[in-house]
């Protein structure tokens, strides 16, 4: 004998079931097409950050390039050029720093000149990240023997440098130092003596 009751009850059970799976698959299709459509702003999205930072990292390329090329020029007579090139490394963009010559080689600036054009690569590079400061916090920058592996025949013309770019700029360099050669083009010079383990202060 058939149980109508049970039957009724079971089919009544499987078309809640069906009528749960269609409502779900509806969901689930809706869900895709939103997914589907955040993709695209996403995908376009990254095309305007990447196209923004390309055009940021090229500004800042030109930037930090010329101004410490520039300082190069001024101080050696055969004059080293900054590169600065990004490569992006572990889903981050790196910044390789390489010298180059006239004819093209890139050297390793390490290496270059005993470490002085170093020294003034590193010189370049603070005043150019402090002049792409927006606001700027200040117009001191402090130096600590900034030429410390620049040969003496060459620190007369960074000193002429660093006076061209303080004037230029509107850069006070507060600079620390023992030698007498980078005092040349200094506005004011202040001579600090250890008498007795009490710092005395001369102004010349």
């Amino acid at each position: 004998m058939i149980d109508l009751k049970n039957l009724r009850k079971n089919y009544e059970r499987q078309a809640g079931k069906q009528d749960f799976v269609k409502e779900a698959m509806k969901k689930a299709k809706y869900d895709l097409a939103s997914l589907r459509e955040e993709m695209i702003v996403i995908e376009k999205a990254q095309g305007v950050l990447q196209t923004v930072a390309q055009a940021t990292q090229e500004e800042l390329e030109y930037h930090v390039s010329e101004i410490v090329s520039l300082a190069l020029e001024a101080v050696f007579p055969d004059p080293y050029k900054l590169n600065l090139n990004f490569e992006l490394r572990r889903n981050k963009s790196e910044a390789d720093l390489t010298f180059s010559k006239k004819k093209g080689e890139k050297i390793d600036p390490l290496t270059a000149s005993g470490g002085g054009a170093v020294d003034v690569a590193s010189f370049g590079l603070r005043v150019s990240l402090h002049s792409l400061q927006s606001p700027r916090t200040r117009s001191t920058i402090v130096l600590d023997e900034p030429f410390r592996f620049l040969s003496k025949g060459l620190q007369e013309r960074a000193s002429a440098m660093v006076k061209e770019i303080s004037q230029r700029l509107g850069v006070q360099f507060i600079i620390v130092t023992h030698e007498a050669n980078l005092l040349e083009a200094a506005d004011k010079v202040f001579e600090v003596e250890n008498v007795k383990r009490i710092s005395k202060v001369k102004n010349d």
